[in-house]
């Protein structure tokens, strides 16, 4: 009856990592960036149309919001 109620039997709460360095969070995000644009590259290959209406509402909106 001692047994936690999940029964992992660990320590409660996630595993301790060592804490992320800036050089590690900024490599991340380069490969993050990267894959999004490539991603959104194959979506402008893949649907020509959609992706040419959203760029068109994306500048739409964008002009709407201009000060």
């Amino acid at each position: 009856m001692d047994e936690p109620v999940d029964g992992s039997g660990g320590s409660p709460g996630p595993p301790h990592d060592p804490p992320e360095t800036e050089a590690d969070r900024r490599k991340r995000r380069a490969v993050f960036l990267r894959e999004l644009a490539e991603a959104r590259e194959l979506r402008e290959r893949v649907q020509p149309r959609r992706t040419k209406e959203r760029r068109m509402r994306e500048a739409m909106r964008m002009r709407t919001f201009r000060i």
